[in-house]
């Protein structure tokens, strides 16, 4: 058997025990990729194992912010837990959006553990072509 490892993986579990899990005053960050699709805007968040119910998401003006929170589960009184390294608690992030993007129309997806928000780029951010006027000719001054 192979076994790749880690050398900072004992060392990542061991501050999380110390630090404690994320409260909603003081939520761990959330791992996330953003990239430009066309003529959207695509923001991706890691969420494993958190429930959609137990996300929040916020505009306001052009701050955007993602609220999670990963709940324990619901043990039987014969469970004796053995490991426990999958984080637990509040989990939050916050992005400052352009003002090219347009926040009224933000749709948000959640499947497999991946919350994916579209926000669609603003009309007035588009390029778009400027026609050019010919004009009728020269024009004289007389006084």
């Amino acid at each position: 058997m192979l076994m790749r490892t880690d050398p900072f993986r004992e060392l990542d579990r061991l501050a999380q025990q110390l630090m404690g899990p994320g409260t909603w005053s003081k939520p761990s960050a959330m791992p996330m990729d953003a990239y430009r699709e066309d003529d959207e805007y695509v923001v991706a968040f890691d969420l494993p194992g958190v429930a959609a119910d137990a996300i929040d998401i916020d505009v306001e003006r052009n701050m955007l912010t993602v609220k999670a929170e990963r709940r324990p589960m619901a043990k039987a009184d014969n469970v004796q837990m053995e490991l426990s390294e999958r984080p637990l608690g509040a989990f939050s992030r916050q992005i400052v959006l352009a003002d090219t993007l347009d926040t009224e129309h933000i749709q948000a997806d959640y499947d497999a553990g991946v919350l994916t928000l579209r926000i669609p780029i603003a009309e007035r951010a588009k390029p778009r072509k400027i026609s050019i006027g010919v004009g009728s000719g020269r024009k004289e001054i007389s006084g």
